[in-house]
């Protein structure tokens, strides 16, 4: 870049030269043999002539200086005016930056002359050599950010930004409870490096804020960047705050370096509102609140928090809201009314950004007027309820950029920032030693490492809501489930009305795909007690215990039935395990109630509703016992024959490969990691309980019901694959082993008893 513009220095030098000189040298010649003489009365004087001539001479060199000398001076001033923007590929590959990060002085005009003066900044050259930011240098960026929608919303956003990044990111989330969790949990799970994450409690931020009546769909949540410079870091110099509807389509460092631009008091970066909104003309007496212009939009800003303290922000935007609420009693856009009035009385507190760092993609925008070519954007800001259903020209193309990182995998997005310094995480670095002690020749090597495999984990990826009863006998039905089980999900809330905790093991596009499909269900959308954890894809393994032990962490009741997706419950279940839990005194002792499995071959069932007609179907061969004729080990301990007759619950002992479906205690242990795809997940489950010392308590009017359907993959490449088998064996022998050593003398008998499975 240097080089260019030295290049063009001299090219402009050696033109002025070329033109400059030689006249300059021409004119002085010519003076100096110049005599001035009374021109003639007569033009028919021959010497008349020649001095007309030589004047005319010295009149046409004049006007040439003149024209050098207006040349000169554009080329000047095209040298002072602000670069154009120029056309960067928005083709998504991590290669397409150059090494320094331009920025450009582009202004969208405000229609309003006071807000240009206030919202000028200092232009800026090609020639001028640019700021960058330092290779290493932590851009920090705040989002508010509340509930499941927004928290499912925000990875977009974020999937956007690693996307294009190269520099390390601190990410400062203020959040209510519910996103807390949701967003702490992926984050941990996701391990990206080089990205840090604090969360502020936006509860405690409320009472800044609630006296603001708000009218905007946001809530108290969409007034809280206001506090910004109370909550971040007060070390914290300068922060770039982003709504949740915002996708990167180039690097956050390009926007963090505009900082340098701020000139004199500017204290806010901010983009043109692209609506009528403040003009005051969508419709009949539209009153919005005062703004310079088009006012300015506030789902990107850039905040110099230490100069905002020193001009006492707080007090500042207080002041004006107060003076402001009193004739127009409520907010309509929530913080941007307040961002807004404030700059209105103070227009040098501003730094307009060029438009294409906010192109809003709402209703009523003259968005397609601030750009030439969909290339030349940079953020995209989906402020619309209706999202990919705006009106653009180019409204396609601003889908597909949105769908990319919608349905991008993110475990891409886990690469290294080479030539930085980075703190090394404590979980990452004990799970990089595992697994370096992992032998790599080991014919298990792939079984054994995906044991310690970190899953990118998002719980609650759709709305729920559920407060466990206070008698303390509350249950919920625990299950997992892949792609190919969905059609399972409406029968399952059909057959059981209680709280239900689902892990779904799907690609980042299959996540999307099962919203579309629970979003357009009217069964799933009227529950709102079944909590969705979506474990994403990683590696050649179902990894069907850790989606149990995910589907259980998110467990809020008492109890918890432990099921599989598969099975229907009976219909009733639900309550009459609440009524065991009472009858059986499950809060004083340490029992495990098995619920009897059968299975039908039929796709189409009449599903049976008592235990009497439940009977009468398995007496006719519509109905049997679960795997009878290919596992008869994994049921045989219920004993089906007793409860047949049985009125009463009874208990049964544990057997070797004993697997049956239970309700325990939420503390109940967890499910053994090393089991992955098919084979012995459940039995070792079964075991530990036995280790603990559950009682087996068989519910004598409880059943559930197997579901025909294909063969799963993983089953499959049990039945195929001899490696498969003789691995699974080892791991069973290495199970049973650390039993004995953990429970001691009363774990003897796993390891002696004959395990065939």
């Amino acid at each position: 870049m240097l080089g260019m513009c030295r290049g063009r220095r001299k090219f402009v030098a050696a033109s002025l030269a070329l033109i400059f000189i030689p006249a300059l040298t021409w004119l002085y010649l010519s003076s100096a043999n110049f005599t001035v003489k009374p021109l003639p009365l007569s033009p028919l004087d021959p010497q008349s002539s020649v001095l007309i001539g030589a004047a005319a001479e010295h009149q046409d060199l004049a006007l040439r200086l003149r024209d050098v000398e207006e040349h000169n001076h554009a080329l000047r001033r095209e040298i002072s005016l602000p670069p154009r923007v120029p056309t960067h590929s928005s083709h998504h590959s991590n290669s397409r930056q150059g090494n320094q990060l331009h920025t450009h002085s582009t202004e969208e005009g405000t229609g309003d002359s006071e807000a240009k003066k206030g919202a000028a900044s200092g232009n800026s050259s090609d020639c001028v050599p640019q700021p960058v930011v330092n290779k290493c240098e932590t851009i920090h960026i705040a989002i508010v950010c509340a509930g499941y929608n927004a928290s499912r919303d925000v990875v977009t956003l974020v999937k956007s930004v690693l996307f294009h990044r190269r520099n390390p990111l601190h990410f400062h989330f203020i959040t209510d409870s519910i996103a807390r969790k949701i967003l702490a949990d992926l984050f941990h799970t996701w391990m990206v490096p080089a990205v840090h994450v604090n969360f502020y409690d936006a509860d405690e931020l409320k009472s800044e804020v609630s006296w603001i009546p708000n009218k905007h769909y946001s809530g108290i949540y969409g007034l809280m960047k206001l506090v910004l410079t109370k909550t971040l870091p007060s070390d914290l110099q300068k922060v770039i705050v982003l709504d949740t509807d915002i996708t990167f389509a180039t690097d956050i460092a390009e926007l963090w370096v505009v900082f340098h631009k701020f000139k004199g008091q500017q204290v806010l970066g901010l983009v043109e509102n692209q609506s009528d909104w403040y003009l005051g003309n969508l419709w009949k007496n539209h009153r919005p609140w005062p703004a310079l212009g088009r006012g300015f939009n506030t789902g990107v800003i850039l905040l110099l928090l230490d100069r905002l303290r020193k001009l006492k922000w707080e007090q500042m935007w207080r002041l004006t809201a107060e003076r402001e609420l009193m004739s127009m009693l409520s907010t309509s856009l929530a913080d941007q009314d307040i961002f807004n009035a404030v700059i209105k009385q103070n227009p040098f507190l501003v730094h307009q950004l060029p438009c294409f760092w906010n192109v809003q993609l709402s209703d009523h925008t003259r968005s397609e007027k601030c750009y030439k070519d969909v290339s030349d954007l940079k953020v995209i800001h989906w402020n619309s309820p209706k999202k990919l259903r705006v009106k653009n020209k180019h409204v396609e193309f601003f889908r597909n950029l949105y769908l990319t990182f919608l349905e991008y995998d993110g475990n891409l997005l886990r690469r290294e920032l080479f030539g930085c310094p980075s703190e090394t995480d404590h979980n990452s670095e004990n799970l990089q030693k595992t697994l370096s002690e992992l032998d790599e020749d080991d014919p298990c090597y792939e079984f054994r490492r995906e044991r310690f495999t970190v899953h990118r984990t998002h719980v609650y990826f759709l709305h729920y809501e559920y407060e466990p009863a206070l008698d303390n006998t509350d249950v919920t039905l625990v299950a997992q489930l892949s792609m190919d089980r969905l059609q399972m999900l409406e029968a399952i809330c059909k057959h059981w009305e209680g709280p239900i905790s689902l892990a779904l093991y799907l690609s980042d596009a299959e996540a999307q795909q099962f919203l579309r499909y629970a979003q357009g269900s009217e069964v799933l959308m009227s529950r709102s007690n079944v909590g969705y954890h979506i474990v994403y894809k990683e590696g050649q393994f179902y990894p069907v215990n850790l989606l149990r032990n995910v589907a259980m962490g998110q467990v809020n009741t008492p109890y918890m039935f432990l099921s599989d997706i598969d099975f229907l419950p009976m219909y009733g279940l639900y309550e009459y395990l609440r009524k065991s839990v009472v009858q059986l005194d499950m809060g004083n002792t340490k029992k495990a109630l098995v619920v009897p499995a059968f299975e039908t071959l039929r796709y189409r069932l009449s599903f049976p509703k008592s235990k009497a007609e439940l009977l009468s179907q398995l007496d006719m061969g519509t109905l049997f016992t679960f795997r009878y004729h290919v596992w008869t080990k994994g049921h045989a301990p219920t004993d089906f024959a007793k409860w047949r007759t049985a009125t009463t619950p009874y208990r049964v002992q544990w057997e070797a490969d004993f697997e049956p479906y239970v309700m325990v205690r939420r503390e109940s242990p967890e499910y053994d990691r090393r089991f992955v795809g098919f084979g012995w997940n459940k039995v070792a489950h079964i075991m530990e309980l036995d280790a603990q010392e559950y009682e087996f308590v068989v519910l004598p009017n409880a059943y559930m019901i197997h579901m025909p359907h294909a063969p799963s993959f993983d089953i499959t490449k049990f039945r195929s694959n001899k490696q498969y088998r003789a691995c699974l064996k080892t791991l069973k022998e290495e199970f049973q082993q650390n039993m004995s050593r953990r429970y001691g003398f009363a774990a003897l008998k796993y390891m002696t008893v004959d395990n065939n499975s």
